[in-house]
């Protein structure tokens, strides 16, 4: 837990911080039940449909995503929704992301995500979302004694119920603390455990929030043969100094033309100066 104080990150105690907020750092995931009213996740369901409906896909994998996957997502949401602007400052939300992620924290990534049913279907791969920001070698435990950081958190607003036959997102309990990302030859096993438990299943109503650390190892699970899809609005909380990913770098950044050109095509020419393809949160 940790605080601003004088402008500088300091310890905080964990006294009369929110069940969740702990849970998190702990777990690095949790549910908040019940944080949005049936009227607000209405006008949300509403606003984000018309979004939907206004704004085309954007493709930002440059065609690597088939169409019909590509269009289940819309981006820069708090920018064309003012309900969504509202809702990813919801105050039940702040209240336990802020004692992980500071006072400042904002808003690096927000999503709309309308998942079409797809029965049966294996879903995604183990992933974690960035980093890990704190990598170990083999053989090395993180200390019990020291509270892992947290750097970022991604949350989904839920504005329909999500049950384990429409593949929940299951997240590894404690894997946040490994230092690693998932084992490359277990991608798709469900069945995947990190220090003996098995996969947390944020299974959620209406107006349920679902909270994971960036670092955790997590997946869409797989879905049942009577998956009903996915509507959600996805969140990514950062620290202040971690950069935002509503945009792309192509499309907003600080680089002159000059600079750009002078970058011409080689790669570590242009990420150097802060032009990057897109990678998590960004698509």
């Amino acid at each position: 837990m940790l605080r601003r104080v004088a402008g500088y990150f300091t310890s905080r105690s964990p006294d009369g911080v929110p069940v969740e907020s702990i849970e998190l750092e702990r777990d690095g995931c949790t549910i908040i039940r019940g944080a949005l009213g049936p009227d607000e996740v209405e006008a949300l369901r509403q606003d984000i449909n018309r979004v939907f409906d206004e704004y085309s896909r954007d493709d930002r994998t440059g065609g690597k995503r088939p169409e019909a996957e590509d269009d289940m997502f819309r981006y820069e949401m708090f920018n064309r929704s003012e309900v969504c602007q509202r809702a990813i400052a919801h105050p039940r939300i702040l209240e336990v992301i802020e004692p992980l992620l500071g006072e400042d924290c904002h808003v690096i990534a927000n999503t709309a995500w309308r998942n079409t049913p797809k029965p049966n279907d294996p879903a995604q791969a183990w992933h974690v979302d960035a980093g890990p920001h704190v990598p170990l070698p083999d053989g090395v435990e993180w200390p019990e004694d020291i509270p892992h950081p947290v750097f970022a958190i991604g949350a989904h607003i839920f504005l329909k119920d999500c049950t384990e036959g429409d593949g929940p997102t299951g997240v590894l309990p404690g894997s946040h603390l490994s230092g690693r990302f998932p084992p490359v030859d277990e991608l798709m096993n469900e069945n995947l455990t990190y220090k003996g438990r098995g996969a947390v299943k944020l299974i959620c109503n209406a107006g349920d929030v679902g909270l994971f650390v960036s670092d955790v190892w997590h997946r869409r699970l797989p879905t049942g043969p009577n998956d009903q899809g996915r509507f959600f609005l996805q969140v990514h909380y950062g620290r202040r100094d971690i950069a935002q990913r509503v945009r792309t770098t192509a499309q907003v950044n600080q680089v002159s033309a000059d600079a750009i050109s002078r970058a011409g095509e080689n790669k570590r020419a242009r990420t150097i100066i802060g032009l990057h393809s897109p990678y998590f949160y960004d698509g």
